[in-house]
């Protein structure tokens, strides 16, 4: 039989999502499994590696009827020689994990940027070639974001374009210009949403979520949606903060670098984008000059979690031809 199957494994810093799509681009079966940093690169790739596996075996197949796995990294990766130059998130720096999976695997691997795979994967499959300039932001334990100018991923002179979480910004968003600086990832990230609406609590303001804090549980994008249904005052005033931020960073881009779309994904969106992407939109037309700023459609992705899986897809035309 002919390899008729991507396999793209979306590689995060708590669960390794392993996914086979057939030729039609049909998702036919998913594994998802805890990721396991305790026996540091070598033992991620053998828990990739076994996932990998276990779904072809499960599925009926051999490694004969895959044409690719395509993997996205939570970090700055070389995609042509699958070097990992750092991805704090997993601990690992200078490290060719295209290398070590393909010593374990016989088919192509194919290696990619988490959000730059994700990014491929909505601009082939719900925009195709309708935008030229866009912008693709993932807001969930971090921030990245993926750029693509005439119709193709931008990935930079040494692969670190997108990061756009590492941005310095001030509290109201604005980019800083003082010693004591913010990223934009540590000021409206989940994980930043959660500290703040901690630190808060601790200082002793109000909230509905105070046991779930004093429990010691994390304050997930579902736990903070179904506060923000309750109009939970504290987190209100934190998500809106959050959003208006983000707006203005991407209006600020937007005047130096003129989108035609912006893209916005990740759980905080999954979860809560009909709360966030009105003020994100109201802080970005504040934020931007008039006349690039009106051309630009702000959207939420519909593709969620399966955007890098898909992108899998399109990252096996581009390294396969």
């Amino acid at each position: 039989m002919s390899r008729e199957f991507i396999i793209s494994v979306d590689l995060g810093g708590t669960k390794i999502l392993t996914a086979l799509v057939d030729k039609d681009n049909n998702i036919v079966s998913r594994i998802k499994i805890p990721t396991s940093l305790k026996k540091g690169a070598d033992g991620l790739v053998d828990s990739i590696s076994e996932s990998v596996t276990a779904i072809i075996r499960e599925n009926s197949l051999t490694e004969k009827n895959i044409k690719a796995v395509a993997m996205g990294v939570p970090g700055t990766v070389n995609p042509f020689t699958g070097i990992i130059d750092t991805a704090p998130n997993l601990g690992i720096n200078n490290f060719n994990i295209k290398e070590a999976l393909s010593s374990k695997i016989s088919m192509p691997v194919l290696i990619e940027n988490d959000v730059n795979l994700a990014g491929l994967g909505i601009k082939k499959f719900e925009f195709g070639d309708e935008v030229k300039n866009m912008l693709v932001v993932f807001i969930g334990t971090g921030i990245g974001g993926a750029l693509f100018f005439d119709g193709k991923i931008y990935r930079g002179s040494s692969f670190y374009a997108g990061e756009i979480g590492h941005m310095l910004v001030d509290k109201k968003g604005a980019f800083a210009t003082k010693p004591k600086r913010r990223t934009f990832e540590k000021t409206a990230s989940r994980t930043a949403i959660e500290e703040t609406i901690i630190k808060e609590i601790r200082k002793g303001k109000d909230s509905i979520l105070r046991k779930h804090v004093e429990s010691g549980k994390k304050l997930k994008s579902k736990v903070l949606l179904e506060a923000l249904k309750k109009q939970d005052k504290l987190t209100v005033k934190v998500l809106s903060k959050a959003a208006t931020v983000t707006g203005t960073v991407l209006g600020s881009l937007t005047t130096l670098l003129n989108f035609d779309t912006i893209v916005l994904g990740g759980g905080v969106v999954e979860a809560m984008g009909d709360f966030i992407l009105p003020i994100v939109k109201a802080s970005f037309y504040n934020g931007v000059l008039p006349a690039p700023g009106k051309i630009v459609e702000i959207k939420a992705t519909k593709l969620g979690d399966d955007a890098a899986i898909y992108g899998g897809i399109a990252l096996a035309e581009e390294f396969l031809k």
